[in-house]
């Protein structure tokens, strides 16, 4: 199967603003009904996310929220997780596809040997916010010819806990999906047919035609049918809204096409009611296919919470950070004595969390398919780090904190100094324990932290010492322990020489500096590197893909060994892997690059915004000229099996 087409990533000033394709694409394809990972886009309104694949089928949708169970989930089960088809009904076609600039409305040309029909695809936004019900709008403008469409709502079981019914009515179709309800209305895409499992239209578009398929979603609540002038309205009103929301990011520097469709994709995975950031929107896509290593992903991090802040006040996006850590501390506060690895999105602290294996196919036939996440059981002491970091960087950027949080905050720190020598799951979150090198250090952060947020007065100082005494014992403990004379690098654990990745983080922190991190960069590069793809740690190459977010690390490590030419190297290189809509997702197959894991994946677009920031400060002091380093990214055909 094709892989997704090529990189397109169109800049804000792109002459064309989204309007039509270069390229006629090429014949998508499945593989006993399952799409590429590469092959999906997604859409979004703050509560949820679809995914959309290039052959026009909407294969993932939870409802009301991304955390929700799917009430398409097709991508995890072809047979009975539903989806949303809109196709043209000749079954050989090209497809080629972007976005609007700056935006995540999506626009797909089919072309078939009558003619060519653009869909423009939105989960549209309110006029203040979130619509008070949930919109996605499909409209269809026949481009050249005549060809003809065909579409399909069929909900699925989420995952055999429901019997989804469909009616009629007056506006259109309704499906019942458990406690959901979805209106289906065509306006212009043919009379819906009403079947008891699904609602089904067929039509022609030709020149000049324009025609839109509109489903909205009630959660036990009474279920609106928006009127055509009003559907239209939404959809122009979505596109504004999210390009005025694109024009505010501060950003002009190296690989500003990849760093503004990494913020428009984490903007998605925002949920909007809280602030939370989801990991991902999706859970069980497999790190290896036909692997176990299928995990739920949509629940907000404290050990990505850092990168977000970063990466979000690198782009100005001062509302999104204010609500990040609002949420985060808010969490955090009410668990304390507890730091949680991951929160709900909602904020939800007594709902259990507890993994279940689901009776679904998987993707591919990877199983098992999970709701919920066992690592919330974990002990994972770089917590502390990732949290302390999170709030310096927020207090450093001029920020302040309230008493309450300033009390809760050295009470953890105390936490930290009685807890650090104990063994944990680490940052991978493996089922063992031990002394991980990522965690003694992510403990040293955490103290580090403490110390300055107490001489700055954010936090209560009364053991302040304390925390300096044990951070450099850390120092001591980590550099006598965690250190391989025979690699020259700091390891994967104590007493071991196996590498990990994750030690590039190190350089953030301002651990690692100087010889020993230039020796960790070339050893991990020897022996953890595929080609500009970087695996977890050592062993992983026979058990799953190459961990994307880990490319984009060793691009910053460079940077901060002051290697700019390797480091604008390998960036140029990894901005490419992104499919042709600019997404990542969490792995990838070095050998054929396919995607693999949950998707889209926030840390990737988080690593890209940060690797790109940072190489444009280094430049900037270094005085290099930034438009020197701006690479020319042309669409180039590739393909790879499925």
């Amino acid at each position: 199967c094709h892989r997704g087409g090529p990189p397109i990533l169109r800049t804000l000033m792109d002459t064309a603003a989204g309007e039509g394709s270069d390229d006629a694409g090429s014949q998508p394809c499945r593989l006993d009904g399952f799409a590429p990972i590469a092959d999906y886009a997604i859409l979004g309104d703050g509560r949820t996310v679809a995914l959309v694949a290039r052959d026009g089928r909407i294969d993932w949708w939870p409802l009301p929220t991304m955390a929700s169970p799917p009430a398409f989930a097709a991508i995890l089960d072809p047979d009975h997780g539903g989806y949303l088809e809109l196709r043209p009904s000749d079954p050989v076609f090209r497809s080629a596809r972007h976005y609007v600039v700056g935006t995540n409305v999506l626009r797909t040309e089919f072309t078939t040997s009558t003619g060519s029909v653009r869909v423009t695809d939105a989960m549209t936004l309110g006029g203040s916010g979130l619509l008070p019900w949930g919109e996605v709008i499909r409209r269809i403008d026949g481009v050249s010819g005549t060809v003809e469409m065909v579409w399909t709502v069929r909900p699925g079981t989420r995952f055999g806990t429901v019997t989804p019914w469909t009616e009629t009515h007056t506006s259109g179709g309704i499906a019942h999906v458990g406690d959901q309800r979805l209106g289906v209305q065509s306006f212009g895409a043919g009379e819906p047919r009403i079947t008891p499992e699904s609602v089904s239209g067929s039509f022609t578009a030709e020149l000049g035609s324009s025609a839109i398929l509109a489903i909205t979603t009630a959660d036990a609540e009474a279920l609106f049918f928006p009127e055509l002038r009003d559907l239209d309205h939404h959809l122009h009103r979505t596109i504004s809204r999210w390009t005025e929301w694109t024009e505010g990011l501060r950003y002009d520097g190296p690989w500003q096409d990849a760093v503004i469709r990494s913020a428009l994709a984490l903007k998605v995975l925002v949920f909007a009611p809280t602030g939370a950031i989801a990991a991902a929107a999706t859970t069980s896509l497999p790190e290896r296919i036909g692997g176990q290593k299928n995990w739920d992903y949509r629940y907000m991090w404290v050990r990505d919470s850092s990168f977000t802040i970063d990466a979000l006040m690198a782009l100005g996006l001062h509302e999104e950070v204010q609500s990040a850590v609002s949420f985060l501390l808010n969490a955090v506060s009410r668990s304390a004595s507890d730091l949680h690895v991951f929160y709900r999105l909602d904020g939800d602290l007594n709902t259990d969390n507890a993994e279940t294996d689901l009776p679904v196919p998987g993707y591919r036939h990877s199983t098992p398919v999970r709701s919920g996440n066992g690592a919330a059981r974990q002990t994972q002491l770089g917590n502390f780090g990732d949290l302390f970091d999170t709030v310096w960087r927020y207090v450093s950027h001029g920020h302040d904190l309230d008493n309450t949080t300033g009390q809760m905050l050295a009470g953890l720190a105390d936490r930290c100094c009685e807890k650090w020598r104990s063994p944990d799951s680490g940052f991978w979150e493996l089922p063992g324990v031990r002394h991980f090198t990522i965690s003694k250090i992510g403990c040293w952060v955490a103290l580090d932290r403490a110390v300055r947020l107490a001489d700055r007065g954010a936090i209560n100082d009364s053991n302040r010492e304390r925390w300096a005494s044990e951070r450099d014992t850390i120092y001591t403990w980590v550099n006598e322990r965690c250190w391989s004379n025979t690699k020259n690098s700091y390891t994967f654990y104590a007493g071991t020489d196996d590498l990990d990745a994750a030690t590039l983080l190190a350089v953030r922190t301002g651990f690692a500096r100087g010889e020993r991190l230039a020796g960790t960069i070339a050893a991990i590069k020897r022996e953890l590197c595929e080609g500009p793809l970087v695996y977890r740690y050592s062993g992983m190459q026979a058990e799953e893909g190459a961990f994307l977010a880990c490319t984009f690390w060793l691009v910053n490590a460079l940077v901060q060994v002051g290697d700019l030419t390797s480091a604008k190297q390998l960036m140029d290189q990894a901005v490419l892997l992104a499919n042709d809509v600019g997404l990542l997702s969490e792995q990838m197959d070095p050998s054929n690059q396919a995607m693999l894991g949950n998707y889209p994946q926030a840390l990737s677009h988080l690593a890209i915004i940060n690797a790109a920031t940072a190489f444009q400060q280094a430049s900037m002091r270094a005085d290099q000229p930034i438009a020197s380093l701006v690479v020319d990214y042309r669409p180039q055909q590739r393909t790879q099996s499925a």
